[in-house]
């Protein structure tokens, strides 16, 4: 309706993000009737906050144009940011900024990935799952129903299909066919599926990813920096990544 109404070429769907993030998206520069005179990607010194959510519409003969030429063209990376933005603006086209007031999170860091995740666990999480309003359809795997057993604990926690959780987790996502062992404790972590974590492991804010195993009494956190190879990592903030199939 927005794009309409504007008699818009093009209309990029944008949100205000914290300015010391901005440099790390494509940022929109407008007039004060939100049209865009300027786009800059991921600029050092960005002069405004409103940061492309990368959802735009088109007028389709306008995007089928400049995809073809760039298609032909062979000084071109074919990104929409880098390319075919550039050109629409260089062209003259009308194009304008839609501010988006709701839910999102780009996820281009650990940080923020695992933040996203983390959202979700709040009593009233702004992006709800549950709304049978707006239903969100996750993956169906068709495992077994997850099982907990009667020494298992789980505390503001998300367990999907095919778990079996023998310890105790708190504020932590398992997907799918997630295995934690007795007397273990997993928190604020997201663990991927297909996981494995022996007994009395200690886990704390972490990413485990997919097809890992995790061997008895192993401690993984911020200071468990003897566990940290090539393939895993320690962001700024201690969040610890394990890389996928990893055996600890």
């Amino acid at each position: 309706k927005y794009h309409k109404e504007k008699n818009a070429d093009a209309t990029i769907s944008v949100m205000e993000v914290p300015l010391e993030d901005a440099s790390r998206f494509g940022i929109m520069n407008t007039d004060s009737d939100e049209k865009i005179f300027e786009f800059e990607e991921k600029p050092e010194n960005p002069k405004n906050n409103l940061a492309s959510m990368g959802i735009y519409i088109f007028n389709w003969d306008v995007l089928k144009k400049y995809l073809i030429e760039d298609e032909e063209s062979e000084d071109t990376s074919h990104d929409f940011g880098k390319d075919i933005i550039p050109k629409l603006l260089n062209d003259n086209k009308t194009m304008y900024a839609y501010e988006f007031e709701g839910y999102w999170k780009d996820v281009g860091t650990i940080e923020s990935l695992w933040q996203a995740n983390m959202d979700l666990l709040e009593e009233s999480p702004e992006l709800d799952l549950y709304n049978k309003e707006w239903k969100v359809y996750s993956e169906d795997v068709n495992h077994p129903p997850h099982y907990i057993t009667k020494e298992g604990k789980v505390k503001s926690s998300l367990v999907n299909e095919g778990c079996v959780v023998n310890g105790e987790i708190e504020n932590t996502i398992l997907f799918q066919s997630v295995k934690i062992g007795k007397n273990s404790k997993v928190q604020d972590s997201l663990i991927f599926p297909n996981v494995e974590i022996g007994d009395n492991v200690v886990i704390e804010r972490a990413i485990i990813g997919e097809d890992t195993k995790i061997s008895d009494g192993k401690t993984i956190n911020k200071d468990s920096s003897d566990y940290i190879k090539s393939s895993h990592e320690i962001s700024s903030t201690g969040i610890v990544v394990i890389g996928e199939e990893s055996e600890i």
